[in-house]
């Protein structure tokens, strides 16, 4: 199984997410995802994230040492995304980076 975390990034609280940085959560498939999400943190399945290239849970800097713990490798990133107009991360001069992932269908 690979899991794999991308390193903490700061974020805007809002009333579905309260932190100031998070990072993410995805897997080389999505049932391999949701067996390590849900069964080794503890994760609620609904709080998935179905992005069409490349779904993911988020997670809280204490999900993530968990997940890195119980041998979730490190990515540079998962979202390579250009920045919005309005974006306040980019006007913070903070930048996304990634890979993207694709599943297979098992």
């Amino acid at each position: 199984m690979s899991v794999y975390v991308d390193y903490m990034q700061p974020s805007i609280p809002n009333k579905n997410w309260p932190y100031k940085e998070s990072c993410h959560l995805t897997a080389d498939t999505e049932k391999e995802l949701y067996v390590f999400a849900v069964g080794v943190l503890g994760l609620k399945r609904s709080w998935f994230q179905s992005h069409p290239t490349h779904p993911h849970y988020d997670l809280t800097r204490n999900k993530r040492t968990l997940a890195v713990k119980n041998g979730a490798v490190e990515i540079v990133g998962l979202f390579r995304t250009k920045p919005r107009k309005n974006d306040r991360l980019k006007k913070e001069g903070n930048k996304k980076c990634s890979m993207q992932m694709n599943y297979r269908k098992d």
